[in-house]
């Protein structure tokens, strides 16, 4: 699949207020400071799709983006060391759960984690929550390209072996990145109209 057309469609810290469309979406959430905007922007091939910041933790909002006219990918606020108060972090990830509860249009989400890292209990327990709660999610490794070979297979293996340890019978899918390469994107737009078809099939007009 190609990313043929990518608009803005709104920001919003109510889900209520979220379109009231019946077409998938895609909700793309990580740690702050993981790559996230740049990812994005990748895989619409859109340089200011999404804005970039080198402060963490800009995206505070649930920003929605209409791809090729029939799916939204929605940019969540990243979790984490972001720079804002207590008061509005619990804020902002109130609505963050309230999103997935309660938005049926969501057919998938994709948590980010930066591949450069040790296994971290924070994306752990994201991904125990996202099972509980039976949402369906892949992983997506950002900033491949900052690491070698070698070291790069080993903290994904750190990492699935964590995730399998904590009860889960398989891996959730698993994509690896680099924003600065323009790789990975691809398999997981193919992977996304996989999803849409299915989608298509399950939800007829």
């Amino acid at each position: 699949m190609q990313v043929h057309s990518a608009t803005f469609i709104i920001s919003n810290t109510d889900v209520s207020k979220c379109p009231n469309t019946a077409i998938p979406e895609y909700a793309f959430i990580g740690r702050s400071n993981v790559g996230k905007s740049s990812l994005i922007n990748a895989i619409c091939n859109k340089k200011n799709l999404a804005k970039t910041s080198s402060r963490p933790g800009k995206t505070q909002l649930i920003n929605h983006f209409l791809i090729n006219k029939n799916w939204h990918l929605v940019d969540l606020p990243g979790f984490g060391y972001a720079r804002v108060s207590k008061t509005h972090k619990k804020k902002f990830q109130k609505f963050i759960t309230d999103y997935f509860k309660q938005r049926k249009q969501l057919v998938s989400a994709f948590l980010l984690i930066d591949i450069r890292h040790e296994p971290q209990s924070i994306d752990l327990n994201f991904m125990q929550w996202l099972g509980e709660n039976y949402i369906p999610f892949s992983i997506i490794f950002t900033k491949a390209d900052k690491l070698k070979p070698a070291a790069r297979e080993r903290n994904i293996n750190n990492y699935t072996r964590k995730i399998l340890e904590n009860h889960w019978e398989e891996l959730p899918p698993i994509f690896i990145t680099s924003s600065l390469h323009k790789t990975g994107s691809e398999k997981i737009l193919i992977y996304i109209n996989s999803l849409n078809k299915d989608f298509t099939e399950t939800n007829p007009l």
